[in-house]
């Protein structure tokens, strides 16, 4: 008896279906539309959304280098448990820019970070550190981040310009290309007098590292290699894109890593006994410059200055971090209502963020609603399989085609980022790119998941990405972070 039971039951439900055909085909139909319309929206916008960014990506041309001189540069490290990588960020940073201030943020490390920062400040005297404690440490990269700004006007002497002041944030392992300070003090960017901030771009320095994994496998390398490529062309091509596309649209957004803001800008954000960065937020640096667009300060985004970070190897680790991103994306939510009611933003700047918060709420009913499309033609096919052809012959084509339509664009940006990065490297080797990115991209849906389920459950803290220098036990800067 029990082995015919799931024979029994499909046989009543096809008795129940059969004695209601019309009104169940027509409810399937009815949903089935429902479904490709809403796909067809989401692969539209995406469609359109990549469509400006290429374009953007395509036009863009370098302003002329500016002076470094006319600012005063201040770059913030926070950090917490670095002690592996500071003293090669320190003494890389002291070369990109050899007048600038260092401040290193000691977010109550458990490990020793602060004595090479203590020994590089006894040779230079321009090192500083902030040291932080519990139970004020350790809540969130945005608190040490503000300590780091009181730091810098306490040190300010009287009468200095604070319009001439920038302030830079920098990743515990970042390291800056050479003329980036000339390059955000262009007549375009921090030459304008209403520019408040500049984020410049990101590439991952071990893209082309052949053995991310010391003492491990053929396989668990290849992997590793794959996934820091997949950043890198994130980052330096999807992502570059982005920033242009919204350098037009004036919604530039502010990342954790390269971001540079001028002091004047912070200032009228901590008025009031406010604070530059928002302290307990995930993505406190696309909200600060949410902050600062709403204040009326403009962002511009410099491609041809870089920041260069270690990209992860951990695939655990990689969507860790992007869960937080995801997360954090989702808190900004909130946002919307200022930003639709703001006169600082346009209506493509305000059709732009819109398109930036909703990422991983589309992500997450995609997720919810792919199985229910499946599940749709899958009891059409069990109970009525005269009419199922009818429904994957309407519907069949129209979402394979959605489907290879939406891989094309990944694919593409593929090809971009080995013309415009590696030319060394052969066309094919740009098309398999593309074609991993397409794959790579897919991480958004669990990812996206898990932090709508982390911000039902109220679970906001903010965790720090660990450094593939902890995995690899290797002591060299290796880690993508913030």
């Amino acid at each position: 008896m029990p082995n015919r039971l799931p024979g029994a039951v499909i046989d009543a439900l096809h008795t129940l279906f059969s004695d209601h055909r019309a009104t169940v085909l027509a409810t399937a139909e009815l949903l089935s539309l429902a479904l490709l319309c809403y796909f067809a929206f989401v692969f539209g916008r995406f469609l359109l959304y990549w469509a400006g960014s290429a374009h953007a990506f395509r036009r863009n041309r370098a302003a002329a280098p500016g002076d470094p001189a006319d600012f005063d540069w201040h770059l913030v490290i926070p950090c917490r448990d670095e002690e592996a990588v500071i003293g090669a960020t320190l003494a890389g940073l002291r070369r990109s820019c050899p007048r600038a201030h260092l401040w290193v943020v000691d977010d109550d490390s458990d490990d020793r970070t602060r004595d090479p920062v203590l020994a590089a400040a006894a040779r230079d005297p321009l090192v500083h550190l902030v040291e932080r404690r519990r139970p004020q440490a350790r809540i969130g990269k945005g608190a040490a981040l503000n300590s780091a700004y009181r730091a810098i006007c306490a040190a300010l002497p009287a009468g200095t310009d604070r319009s001439r002041v920038v302030l830079g944030v920098i990743d515990a392992d970042g390291q800056l290309g050479p003329d980036v300070t000339a390059h955000v003090a262009n007549a375009e960017a921090m030459g304008l007098p209403d520019t408040g901030a500049v984020q410049i771009g990101v590439r991952m320095r071990n893209a082309d590292d052949p053995r991310p994994l010391p003492g491990r496998g053929r396989t668990a390398n290849a992997l590793a290699r794959a996934l820091v490529r997949m950043q890198d062309v994130e980052f330096r091509a999807g992502n570059a894109g982005m920033q242009l596309l919204r350098r037009r649209t004036g919604s530039v957004g502010l990342g954790g890593n390269g971001q540079f803001v001028r002091l004047t800008a912070l200032d009228t954000l901590a008025a009031g006994g406010g604070s530059p960065w928002p302290e307990r937020a995930l993505l406190e640096d696309y909200e600060s410059g949410l902050e600062l667009r709403l204040a009326g300060y403009r962002l511009t985004h410099v491609p041809e200055a870089e920041v260069s970070q270690e990209g992860l190897v951990s695939l655990r680790r990689f969507l860790t971090q992007r869960t937080r991103w995801a997360q954090g994306n989702m808190q900004c939510l909130r946002y919307t209502g200022r930003v639709l009611r703001s006169p600082h933003y346009g209506w493509s700047g305000k059709a732009e963020v819109g398109y930036t918060f909703l990422q991983p709420v589309v992500a997450v009913l995609l997720v919810v609603l792919t199985p229910l499309s499946l599940g749709i033609s899958l009891a059409t096919r069990i109970f009525f399989p005269a009419d199922a052809a009818g429904f994957e012959a309407r519907f069949g084509p129209l979402m394979l085609l959605a489907f290879l339509v939406a891989a094309l664009p990944l694919v593409l940006w593929g090809v971009t980022y080995r013309r415009t990065a590696h030319p060394d490297r052969s066309p094919a080797t740009g098309l398999a790119w593309g074609l991993l990115l397409w794959l790579y991209t897919y991480h958004v849906f669990p990812v996206a998941v898990r932090a709508a389920l982390r911000l039902l459950l109220r679970r906001n803290g903010w965790a720090k990405t660990r450094r593939n220098a902890e995995r690899t036990a290797v002591g060299a800067p290796t880690a993508l972070e913030g």
